[in-house]
């Protein structure tokens, strides 16, 4: 179907955008960008779309996106609505629309204005939102964002209390292939500029060798970036089957209770595993294994280092992850402090090429200036001789 964007009267006699394209449907965003195509239109169904996922729709190059949620719910300054808009991808709201029962993938739709035609049939309504309309919502937020701010500090509360073992370095861990002992350690996540900040580490990484951790998804961004993870932590719903055949260690977060989405993957591939019942997130677990296990640094890439970004995750286990950062700060930096720190030592081949450019400029000088090259000539001989060479 061939890709349009126009503009179209409305009934109230305003201009209404209208964009046409296929439709993918994802109830998980992150899985969802995995499939999509530039000039397609995402149906999703993401409350508070934060900026990881934002940024990863707006990677995909849709046209537009179609939220069976609230791509902000008022509750704090999420940037991920303002980050689709602004780079002007057509965003409805339509929180009440059933578009998971009534569209299946490869429909072909058009958005006009907030309503969702299909095949010239009127499926959906929404709300289309206007960059400027977005832009004052999410200025207005950060203004009023005490509320959010009250909600994470009971939640850290209430996390402390139920997992104090946890933060008290009570965690079990399994026996590891992978060597932490007094070593640096890299741990990927699938987060806030994650790719750039991979990217600006490459001459850290290529000095310092440290034990490459991914977290999921962040797996992938260091093979995509020729590096193999040495260990990959998470429920495994987002590394690709490559990824996950690359030979890395395979460690399975599971819940307390003992419960594992992940582990039936990996059975189905025939992959072996470690499992770990824990509470908190994925990269919470990666941290405090790399901790426990000795680790003398570890460098965070894609994770949340400050308050706007812990409420951009919007989830409970954000408080998980704010307090494991309490319990090994004195051994934690952020990608963006070494990347900004760090100063490469050069490589082997700049200074090979710099002595092969040296002794090439010493020969032409020498050829070109008879004494020097008669001079050269006895050093030479001098030289067979001291060697026992054979002219």
């Amino acid at each position: 179907m061939a890709v349009s964007s126009t503009t179209a009267s409305s009934a109230d006699g305003g201009a209404a955008r209208e964009v046409a394209g296929i439709a993918r449907l994802g109830k998980r965003t992150k899985l969802l960008v995995k499939r999509l195509r530039p000039g397609e239109i995402a149906i999703i169904d993401h409350l508070d779309l934060d900026r990881v996922s934002g940024e990863d729709l707006v990677a995909c190059g849709v046209v537009g996106v179609v939220n069976c949620k609230a791509s902000s719910s008022g509750g704090y300054p999420n940037m991920g609505p303002l980050l689709v808009v602004q780079a002007g991808i057509h965003l409805v709201d339509a929180p009440d629309a059933d578009l998971f029962d009534t569209l299946h993938d490869g429909d072909p739709i058009v958005l006009r204005g907030g309503e969702v035609w299909r095949r010239g049939v009127l499926v959906a309504s929404g709300v289309a939102q206007e960059p400027a309309h977005v832009q004052a919502q999410t200025e207005q937020r950060r203004e009023e964002i005490g509320e959010a701010l009250e909600a994470f500090a009971a939640n850290t509360v209430q996390y402390m209390i139920q997992e104090r073992d946890l933060l008290s370095g009570k965690l079990e861990l399994p026996r590891f292939e992978t060597d932490f002992h007094e070593k640096p350690v890299l741990i990927v996540v699938r987060g806030v500029d994650h790719k750039r900040d991979l990217k600006a580490l490459r001459p850290y990484i290529r000095d310092v060798r440290p034990v490459l951790v991914g977290v999921d998804g962040g797996a992938d961004a260091l093979l995509e970036e020729g590096f193999r993870p040495s260990m990959i932590v998470g429920d495994m719903d987002s590394a690709t089957e490559a990824t996950l055949r690359s030979g890395a260690e395979l460690v399975v977060h599971a819940y307390p209770d003992g419960r594992a989405p992940g582990r039936q993957r990996l059975e189905s591939l025939g992959l072996p595993y470690k499992l770990l019942p824990a509470p908190g997130t994925s990269q919470d677990i990666a941290m405090l294994i790399a901790a426990e296990k000795g680790a003398e640094l570890i460098v965070s890439v894609g994770s949340h280092f400050n308050l706007v970004e812990f409420l951009d995750k919007n989830r409970n286990g954000m408080a998980s992850t704010f307090l494991t950062r309490l319990r090994i700060g004195e051994i934690l930096v952020d990608a963006k402090g070494v990347s900004r720190l760090y100063r490469p030592q050069p490589g082997v081949a700049p200074v090979l090429l710099l002595l092969a450019v040296g002794i090439l400029a010493l020969i032409a000088v020498v050829m070109a200036t008879p004494a020097l090259y008669d001079v050269a000539d006895l050093l030479w001989l001098k030289l067979q001789v001291l060697l026992g060479i054979n002219a």
